[in-house]
């Protein structure tokens, strides 16, 4: 018998099945604490490391393909039984730790900057150098920070005290967003699991495309739709981009759209999916701990701004759809309404979100509250089987894959949160953040918004090449208290370090997001990276309102809602018809009229945010009078 040369060897067989079964494991042990309640603290925290360091060392194996290889395996086995043990000496030791708070030996030394090494080895794998560095840099400062002379000096630390901290507390690895990786964050990611593998994926895009596609410039319309759908179950920028943007760059690209355009419209879509409810980026649940709320009301904190990034993008898609003449996509490669809308599509998502809202008003944790989501679903799914009359033993097979789904969804963010954990504990142990705000303050003397602006670039520039969870972290623990202690509220302050992390993602000249798209649609990727920054400039804007207008994100009463969501709309349709170059009587010049609008929203009077919406009213009305014609469809830039 010939065996094809492609087929994968026994060993990378033997990987694939093992990579399967632990992802199996960790997504029922999510689902299993999910529902029972999670362990003791550090036993829980302990597991979960231990079993995303193996799967993680199984799904990026070190020299893979390379002579090397056998090196690596001996690494990679090493990695997971230095973990292992130390996981497993954590549990056996957990009471004494948490009651008699033991001095370190040198094993333990050995066990904790092992672990953490090989914790931040496995990050570099799955993202780069970047983060691992941050947190090696930020070990060596507590180290020798007693060589700096002047404010960012400290008395110093010996390793005995670091790795009691480190190792031997609920400090660091073992520490606060270890435990949301292990709790809420993986509970959520495997609900988006089995929400996609019940068939929402395929509905999502179905809507999308009904929604937008038969508008002009449809294929942009459906990537935005999908892309926010999509991207506020998994949360990842890139991979948002890879998922959609497979499908959407190359519609809109034999639609006549210009090849960055199209990337560009995928990788501001994808990015809002990061910024969306219920999961933003997986950021949420970490919000919801260093800020002190539940995590609801960081999501309902979340609705208003993600509309409003959305409604930016749409609007000047709209309107450079409008002026470019880019036609809708076809009726009869849309998708059929009763199809979409059918009751074994819609049965899942109906059942998984009702799910949520019984543990919401039970008033059920987090965890807990997804389990029934999940439950819900997967009951919906037999139903909807069973009434079209197909073998219900089927759902077995989609509860496997979204287990295995789940489990490895939860890999990389746990990893990087790990090792996130040991930077938040480095600097709060230093006093490093301390030391930043203070000097923050110093430059800003005073002024708000110059404070934020160094913040907005600061965030934007120390997220570059991170996850967003991972960016947002770092950058809140050490520079969110400068803004805190500017009289801003708490919750204002994080939602604006999460915008400006999520938006480094496509920020050049270091933008993954942007990499993907450009891609995919063979682009140049700076042309693509530009087109973004346009379509984008809304949302780089956005977080600015947050300080102005606290209301967006529900605080203040009825009244500073009302007026901030008033604002923020006339704010974002103008500038998207700015940025859109919508047509006004008066040639090119006349465009800049679009700027009245967008100062009168900024204004703090009622008075001058219903004249901003009048005036923009009064313009859009202008605007549908002129009278000449669209541009022919072009493949020049947009």
């Amino acid at each position: 018998m010939t065996v094809s040369s492609d087929a994968p060897t026994s060993p990378a067989r033997l990987r694939q099945t093992a990579i399967g079964a632990l992802a199996v494991l960790l997504g029922a042990f999510v689902f299993y604490t999910s529902f029972s309640g999670p362990f003791e603290s550090l036993v829980q925290r302990s597991l979960f490391v231990m079993m995303i360091t193996a799967l993680a060392v199984l799904m990026h194996p070190l020299f893979e393909g390379s002579r090397w290889r056998p090196l690596g395996i001996a690494i990679d086995a090493a990695i997971v039984a230095m973990v292992t043990v130390s996981g497993s000496y954590i549990i056996g030791s957990y009471e004494s730790i948490m009651t008699d708070l033991p001095w370190a030996t040198g094993w333990d030394m050995v066990m904790g900057f092992g672990t953490l090494l090989c914790v931040l080895e496995l990050a570099r794998r799955s993202s780069n150098w970047v983060f691992p560095l941050i947190v090696i840099a930020a070990v060596a400062y507590a180290f020798f920070g007693y060589l700096i002379p002047g404010q960012f000096g400290h008395r110093g630390f010996d390793a005995g005290y670091l790795t009691e901290i480190i190792f031997l507390s609920d400090r660091g690895l073992w520490g606060m967003l270890v435990n949301v990786a292990s709790t809420t964050l993986a509970a959520f990611v495997l609900f988006g699991a089995i929400l996609l593998h019940t068939g929402a994926g395929e509905t999502f895009f179905d809507l999308s495309a009904r929604l937008g596609g038969s508008r002009p410039g449809g294929a942009a319309k459906i990537a935005t739709f999908a892309s926010g759908f999509f991207g506020a179950i998994n949360g990842s920028t890139v991979a948002n981009v890879a998922t959609t943007g497979n499908f959407t760059i190359p519609l809109m690209k034999r639609l006549k759209y210009p090849p960055a355009y199209a990337g560009a419209v995928e990788a501001i879509a994808s990015t809002g999916g990061q910024l969306a409810p219920p999961i933003m980026g997986t950021a949420a649940f970490v919000m919801a701990e260093l800020v002190g709320l539940n995590y609801w009301a960081i999501a309902l904190a979340g609705v208003v701004p993600a509309l409003l990034f959305y409604l930016g993008i749409y609007s000047t898609v709209h309107v450079i759809a409008v002026r470019q003449g880019f036609s809708p996509v076809t009726d009869d490669t849309l998708p059929d309404w009763r199809g979409a809308m059918s009751f074994a599509r819609l049965a899942p998502i109906v059942a998984g979100l009702l799910g949520l809202a019984f543990g919401v008003i039970n008033g059920n944790s987090v965890e807990l509250t997804a389990c029934y989501g999940m439950i819900a679903m997967l009951v919906a799914v037999l139903v909807a089987r069973i009434s079209k009359g197909e073998d219900p033993r089927a759902v077995f097979g989609i509860i496997l894959r979204a287990l295995e789904a789940g489990g490895k969804g939860v890999v990389i963010v746990g990893i990087l949160l790990v090792g996130a954990q040991v930077f938040v504990a480095m600097i709060n142990l230093t006093g490093f953040g301390v030391a930043v705000t203070a000097a923050v303050l110093s430059i800003g003397q005073g002024q708000l918004w110059l404070i934020a602006g160094l913040m907005a670039v600061v965030c934007l520039i120390a997220g570059m090449g991170l996850p967003t969870s991972a960016a947002y972290v770092m950058v809140a623990a050490v520079f969110a208290p400068a803004l805190i202690q500017q009289g801003i509220d708490p919750l204002v302050v994080h939602m604006f370090v999460l915008y400006y992390a999520a938006l480094s993602v496509i920020t050049p000249p270091v933008c993954l997001g942007v990499f993907v798209a450009a891609t995919i649609a063979q682009a140049p990727w700076m042309k693509v990276a530009l087109q973004t920054l346009r379509l984008g400039a809304t949302a780089y804007a956005l977080p600015m309102l947050f300080i102005a207008y606290p209301g967006m994100l529900g605080g203040g009463g009825a009244m500073a809602i009302a007026r901030a969501v008033i604002s923020g709309a006339v704010f974002v349709l103008a500038m998207a018809h700015l940025l859109g170059g919508a047509r006004l009587p008066g040639g090119m010049a006349a465009r800049l009229l679009w700027l009245l609008p967008v100062g009168l929203a900024l204004m703090p009077p009622w008075w001058a945010t219903l004249s901003g919406a009048v005036v923009f009213g009064g313009l859009v009305l202008a605007s549908r009078r002129v009278t000449l014609q669209p541009t022919p469809p072009t493949s020049q830039p947009a």
